[in-house]
């Protein structure tokens, strides 16, 4: 199964294929188990690429390198797609030195779909990865502890942390009830400096932007006061969760605030990169403004709409300084703008960030930009 990280050194990786005239096949599939398990996968592969096939003429290069590519793609299929994968992706142009990729997700796609492009199609990959960036979850009492790394839809680890027991003696009397309840707190606090530590590690080595908390009202406190400034800023929640509550309600209840907390800080990022292009900064709005900062390598993060590939739904023809990959196709042909946007995003090393609410983008042509610079002087 992927992560997230992996996810990402691979849209790169697959921004960088070269534009080729041979068909590149980008198939999407759910995988989740309908009430006749996977059945619905196998005809929707036999009925598109067939009628995708048909639209090469026969006997030509490209007719050849579809139909090798859709034996391959079924045959991957019928072997190797795991049935824990609720989602698949798969690239492949045979025309192109053979080349074919597959990756399997637990997070699912929303529906079946093919695409036929000159390079491979990243877009629904991108709104996957963003969707499902990984996060921490902390769940603790006063002796022990969980910390669980979610992403794509799955548990990337979780560690355990165990410590002694002690409780306080309700029955004890004067400087006894006050030294045994200080080496309590004393307890607590070495143990919540410890979940501290393990968490601040876990946070560095998989690059996470979000924390949950959640624990009883006894721990909790405690490790608010240990958390330093750069943990502290990740907080997405706290919440009460028991330290035995089993892992998929863990996640359950966690991924709704995650989900709550990306719909927040898309508004508020979507709002401040429009106030900027107002105040004349580091900012540009609408199709042909971003994708001329992304042919530039200015843009910094990309705020795409997920109405973008209903608006623009067919190839364009655009200029090629706005679509560097046309000068290597034939006369005539377009490219379509959201798959453009994504692809020259991953190549120039700019951040991708899908925009659920179409109202949020929907005055500024779906897309806008913040910029890492300004090119001699102008936006």
């Amino acid at each position: 199964m992927a992560t997230p990280s992996g996810l990402r050194d691979k849209l790169r990786d697959l921004a960088l294929f070269p534009p080729t005239s041979m068909p590149v096949l980008s198939v999407y599939l759910n995988t989740q188990p309908d009430q006749h398990g996977r059945d619905n996968i196998s005809p929707f592969l036999r009925k598109e690429l067939k009628a995708r096939a048909a639209t090469y003429p026969p006997n030509s290069a490209q007719r050849r390198s579809f139909e090798q590519d859709a034996i391959r793609i079924s045959s991957w299929v019928d072997t190797d797609l795991r049935p824990s994968s609720n989602g698949a992706a798969i690239f492949a142009c045979s025309g192109a030195g053979s080349y074919f990729e597959a990756l399997q997700f637990a997070a699912p796609f929303h529906a079946n779909q093919l695409y036929v492009y000159h390079q491979p199609h990243l877009y629904t990959l991108a709104k996957l990865s963003d969707r499902h960036r990984s996060y921490a979850a902390v769940i603790a009492d006063t002796n022990s502890a969980r910390i669980f790394v979610f992403g794509l839809g799955r548990t990337l680890g979780v560690d355990s942390i165990t410590n002694v027991k002690v409780r306080s003696r309700s029955w004890i009397e004067g400087w006894w009830l006050r030294r045994a309840q200080f080496k309590v707190e004393n307890y607590q606090l070495r143990h919540a400096k410890q979940i501290v530590e393990h968490l601040d590690r876990v946070v560095r080595e998989e690059d996470i932007d979000h924390i949950i908390v959640a624990g009883d009202d006894l721990i909790l406190p405690i490790l608010r006061r240990q958390l330093p400034p750069s943990l502290t800023a990740k907080i997405v929640d706290e919440m009460k969760l028991d330290i035995s509550a089993p892992e998929h309600e863990v996640f359950q209840a966690t991924i709704k605030a995650i989900q709550e907390e990306d719909a927040r800080t898309d508004a508020e990022s979507v709002h401040a990169t429009i106030d900027e292009y107002r105040a004349g900064g580091l900012a540009v709005i609408g199709v042909h403004d971003v994708l001329a900062a992304l042919s530039n390598g200015q843009v910094h993060t990309l705020y795409l709409s997920t109405a973008l590939e209903r608006i623009h739904p067919e190839a364009e023809g655009l200029h090629p300084a706005l679509a560097p990959s046309l000068a290597e196709l034939p006369a005539g042909s377009g490219v379509k703008v959201s798959d453009e946007m994504v692809t020259r995003a991953y190549q120039t090393g700019a951040l991708v960030r899908l925009i659920e609410d179409p109202a949020l983008l929907a005055h500024v042509g779906g897309v806008c930009a913040a910029l890492r610079y300004r090119l001699n002087g102008v936006q």
